[in-house]
C-alpha cells in the first residue's frame, strides 16, 4: 500500500505529517511511501533524506495516487476531491468548520481520521498530536511573550540597582501551560498558575510556580471540562486581580471542538501595568480574551494581546518529527501485513474516525 506525505497547502504551514525517520518505519512495515518534492524544507527534512530513508519523493502531488495520505493541515477541496475511493486520510481535521471537506470524503468513501477526536485514553498516549504539539505551542508562547514585554523576565543585580523579575500568570495547566510555566521559570520569572482541576496543582508547584487556589469548585480527572457560565464568571472575579498584578498572561484554556472559554476581560487588561503582555493561546477558537484576534496583535490601553495562530508552526524541525512519530504510531494501530486497514471496533481508531462506508459517523455542529 501506498502513503502519500503531500506539501502542505493551506497558509502559514510549515510542518510536514512524515519526517525520514519515520519513512523507515513505515518501509520496514511493508508499505511504500511517496513524498512531494519539497514537503519537508521548511522542517529542514530535505528530499535526499527523503530518499535515503527509502521513500520515493515526486514532482506532483501523491494524494490521488495513495492509499493513505497523511498531511498536518486537512486536504483542500480539490484534492479530496482527486482521493480514491476508499482511501485513507489522517490528518487535524476540527469537523465543525470543514463541513464540506467531510461531504468530499463521504461522497468518496474516504475513511479520515482526525487528531482533534483521538480518545484520551493511555492506549492513544504516543498518537496524541494534540499534546505533543501543544509541548511546542507552550514553550513558543514564553518566547513570544519575552521578545516583546519591554523589561526582563529574570531578576538582576547590577550596580546600578536591582531589577525585579517579571511577574507571569499562566491559566490553564495541561501539557500547553505547564510547559509555558517550565520556560518562564527557565527564563527567571516568578511564575503563578491557575487551573480548574486541583490535582494540576502539584504538578504546577514540581515545576517552582505557585498554584493559586480560588474559592471555587474544583474538578478531577485529567483533562477540563466545560463550565458553567455562573462558573466562569465566579472565576473572572477571582483571578482579576492575579492578572492586574501580572507582567505577562498567558493563557491556554481550550476544550476541543469547542469555543474557548472566556478567562479574561477588557476590564482586567485595563488594570494591568503598561506594556503588559498577553498571549492567548485559544485565540483560534474565540478566545480566552473574547477580544482576541488569532494571526493578530492588538492594544487595549497599554496592553498587548498576542492571538497566537498555529504556534507549532513556527517550530517546524521538532513540531514535525513529534507530530510524525504521532501519524506513525496511529498508523500502527491499522496496519498488518503489510496493509493499511483499521478495525473500528478500535476503541482509539473508532474515536477518531469522522468518515467511513460512505458516512459521516459524527454529529456536526
Amino acid at each position: 500500500m501506498r502513503v502519500g506525505t503531500p506539501a502542505e497547502s493551506r497558509p502559514a504551514e510549515r510542518r510536514v505529517a512524515c519526517v525520514p525517520e519515520t519513512v523507515s518505519s513505515l518501509v520496514d512495515a511493508g508499505l511504500t511511501v511517496h513524498v512531494q518534492e519539497g514537503a519537508g524544507r521548511h522542517a529542514h527534512a530535505l528530499d535526499a533524506a527523503y530518499h535515503a530513508a527509502g521513500a520515493t519523493v515526486t514532482p506532483e502531488d501523491p494524494t490521488p495516487e495513495s492509499d493513505v495520505v497523511v498531511s498536518v493541515q486537512p486536504l483542500t477541496i480539490a484534492q479530496a476531491s482527486a482521493l480514491k475511493p476508499g482511501a485513507i486520510t489522517i490528518s487535524f481535521l476540527q469537523p465543525q468548520g470543514e463541513r464540506e471537506l467531510l461531504e468530499v470524503y463521504a461522497r468518496r468513501n474516504v475513511t479520515s481520521f482526525s487528531f482533534d477526536l483521538l480518545p484520551r485514553v493511555t492506549r492513544a498516549q504516543s498518537a496524541d498530536a494534540l499534546s505533543s504539539q501543544a509541548l511546542v505551542a507552550g514553550y513558543r508562547a514564553v518566547l513570544v511573550a519575552a521578545e516583546r514585554l519591554p523589561r526582563f523576565l529574570p531578576m538582576f543585580t547590577t550596580a546600578a540597582g536591582t531589577v525585579p523579575p517579571a511577574k507571569v500568570l499562566v491559566l490553564g495547566a495541561g501539557v500547553a501551560g505547564l510547559q509555558a510555566i517550565a520556560t518562564a521559570r527557565r527564563l527567571g520569572a516568578v511564575v503563578e498558575a491557575y487551573d480548574v482541576r486541583k490535582a494540576a496543582g502539584e504538578e504546577v508547584r514540581s515545576l517552582g510556580a505557585k498554584f493559586l487556589e480560588l474559592e471555587l469548585e474544583t474538578q478531577s480527572g485529567v483533562y477540563a471540562s466545560v463550565q458553567s457560565e455562573e462558573f466562569l464568571e465566579r472565576q473572572r472575579e477571582l483571578i482579576g486581580e492575579h492578572v492586574a498584578a501580572s507582567d505577562v498572561v498567558i493563557t491556554t484554556a481550550a476544550i476541543p471542538g469547542r469555543k474557548a472559554p472566556v478567562l479574561v476581560t477588557t476590564d482586567m487588561l485595563k488594570a494591568m501595568a503598561p506594556g503588559s503582555v498577553v498571549v492567548d493561546l485559544a485565540a483560534e477558537s474565540g478566545g480566552n480574551y473574547a477580544g482576541s484576534v488569532a494571526g493578530q496583535e492588538t492594544w487595549v490601553g497599554d496592553v498587548l494581546v498576542h492571538g497566537a495562530l498555529n504556534l507549532p508552526s513556527s517550530m517546524p524541525v521538532h513540531a514535525s518529527k513529534l507530530y510524525s512519530r504521532n501519524v506513525l504510531n496511529l498508523l500502527k494501530l491499522m496496519i498488518a501485513d503489510g496493509s493499511v486497514s483499521p478495525d473500528l471496533s478500535d476503541e482509539v481508531l473508532d474515536g477518531c474516525c469522522l468518515t467511513h462506508d460512505g458516512q459521516i459517523r459524527k454529529e456536526l455542529p
